[in-house]
């Protein structure tokens, strides 16, 4: 046994040797060295001197992907098509309808382009003025610092920056530091905020905590505030009341809703002074979720690890796992690309289908006001308390619609908050609808059972561009028979 025993180490030693020699061995990744950049460095080409592995990953941000990777996300497929998310969910058109969402909605294209699709798109989208570059531009520390930032002219602000870089978005000064290259929060008046309302320490944030905040400065809803003039005065992340892991959608809306400074527009259909709600990644992604309790960072999905050479870094060509092939999941899963890929469209078909009902079960509720506001118009008596309690209802459906509309991962984030906000806000819409059919009733109204939403008043001639409805990109319930 001694002796069988020395010639299998000396095989296995052999083939170890004949395995280095022929280069079958898999060579060791060499950590990137970090170099130092001078201070104020904005440019991503100076830094890409430095590491060009990460900047020539940087630079394919700007290239589409195939199509046909995504289900529901299509924005920058190859073919240049990019869907509009009032053609994509008609009743968004109506829901929005007062304000620059409800004109145009276009899918984003990512990092390369924050800058150039705000410049392309419907002029009324940005004129919260300067505040819009808040998470547009890498020169928005700079910016704040000037008197005047938040509220300024949009058109005003953007030309303060270098005229090189007017068009340039999200660079690595946005999340690294010049010195190290360690990850930073570059926003401290946003983010910097936002964290303190959650009770977090900042010395005590681990690499892995870093590796999701630094996406967290954008990937976030927040408020602009307003003043009496309806002019720009802050933004501000609403997460008051809520902590680290738990920033809930009800604490949320109850900070929207109590206070007015954050109503940003007036909804046409029900006349309401509403707040908004922006892409709340971060938000849904960490309440919670089951990748967030196994300690998951945004970055291990959407720049995993790659080689380049003998180096290992980061992908910095950002982007959702499925148009990676699920490269990033099969870190941690082992089963086979196309079933991880069936497994997510399960999970955003049960999203997006409740989001669908929702919707238009909200979208009817708007249109029950606008007929309760038009009898009181003409002298009918709609009882008021009954009223009352029907927008509180409608507004708590509202804000939960729009929370998962305007969330990119189609539910993924987190699958079972995403259904229960969506369940809540049908509940929420089915009563304020019972509320007001009782006080329009009661002031002699007839109320059809089916009510006519009028959509095609909503989704054409739309904005300054006078787009029109798009019925091909229209996204059909998944699930309509459950």
């Amino acid at each position: 046994m001694k002796k069988m025993t020395t010639v299998i180490c000396a095989a296995l030693a052999l083939l170890g040797a004949l395995a280095l020699v022929s280069g079958c061995a898999p060579e060791k990744a060499e950590r990137v060295k970090t170099v130092q950049i001078a201070d104020g460095t904005v440019d991503p080409a100076l830094w890409g001197k430095a590491y060009p592995a990460e900047y020539e990953l940087w630079k394919k941000t700007g290239e589409p992907t195939p199509a046909g990777k995504s289900r529901y996300k299509k924005g920058f497929d190859e073919g240049g098509h990019r869907p509009d998310k009032l053609d994509e969910y008609p009743f968004l058109a109506l829901l929005y309808n007062g304000w620059g969402m409800g004109q145009e909605y276009s899918e984003p294209r990512g990092h390369m382009f924050m800058v150039k699709d705000q410049l392309s798109v419907e002029p009324a989208r940005y004129k919260a003025g300067g505040s819009c570059l808040t998470c547009k531009t890498p020169y928005s520390p700079l910016l704040r610092q000037k008197e005047g930032y938040f509220g300024k002219p949009y058109q005003e602000v953007l030309s303060q920056v270098p005229k090189e870089h007017q068009e340039l978005g999200v660079a690595c000064v946005d999340c690294h530091s010049n010195k190290d290259l360690s990850l930073k929060i570059s926003r401290d008046f946003t983010l910097g905020k936002g964290i303190a309302k959650l009770g977090v320490d900042p010395a005590k944030l681990t690499q892995q905590d870093m590796r999701t905040l630094v996406c967290a400065q954008c990937h976030v809803t927040y408020s602009i505030l307003k003043d009496g003039q309806m002019h720009s005065t802050d933004v501000i992340f609403p997460w008051d009341g809520s902590r680290w892991g738990k920033i809930s959608i009800e604490n949320i809306i109850a900070k929207l809703r109590g206070n007015p400074a954050s109503a940003e527009w007036t909804q046409s259909v029900t006349g309401f002074k509403l707040a908004f709600l922006r892409h709340p990644e971060f938000e849904l992604f960490s309440n919670n979720s089951v990748h967030w309790q196994a300690g998951v960072a945004c970055s291990d999905c959407h720049m995993p690890y790659t080689k380049v050479g003998t180096q290992k870094v980061s992908d910095h060509r950002v982007m959702s796992p499925l148009k990676n092939d699920l490269k990033a999941c099969q870190q941690c899963h082992a089963e086979t690309p196309e079933w991880l890929r069936q497994q997510v469209f399960a999970i955003q078909d049960r999203t997006i289908s409740s989001f669908i009902r929702s919707g238009y079960a909200t979208a009817t509720v708007a249109k029950l006001f606008e007929m309760a506001n038009k009898a009181t118009a003409a002298g009918k008596k709609v009882d008021q308390e009954l009223y009352a309690q029907a927008r509180e209802h409608y507004e708590e459906a509202f804000y939960r619609v729009v929370y998962i509309g305007a969330e990119n991962s189609s539910g993924f984030h987190n699958p079972s908050e995403a259904l229960r906000i969506l369940n809540d806000a049908s509940v929420q819409a089915g009563k304020a609808e019972g509320l007001l059919r009782q006080a329009l009733t009661k002031a002699g109204v007839n109320v059809p059972v089916k009510v006519d939403l009028e959509l095609a008043k909503y989704l054409n001639n739309r904005g300054t561009k006078k787009l029109m409805f798009q019925a091909a990109d229209e996204i059909k319930d998944p699930l309509p028979s459950k």
